[in-house]
């Protein structure tokens, strides 16, 4: 028997992102949405993986450079 396949996941719903970063959903949707480039499909707001990691790696950049 073959082992099941996983299906990457390659977007976020908002709540599902704002979990993924360890925040409330208000923290994140006042805090860090108008910050990422979302995809809009209807009602449907879905943050890609990518852009998370994107977003993660420039705003520790800033931080670490007005420490510095």
């Amino acid at each position: 028997m073959s082992e099941p396949r996983t299906v990457p996941c390659l977007a976020l719903s908002v709540t599902a992102a704002a979990k993924a970063n360890n925040v409330s959903h208000d923290f994140f949707a006042e805090h860090v949405v108008s910050e990422l480039r979302l995809v809009r499909r209807g009602r449907k707001k879905l943050v890609a993986v990518r852009e998370l990691e994107r977003w993660l790696e420039e705003s520790g950049a800033r931080v670490l450079g007005e420490v510095a």
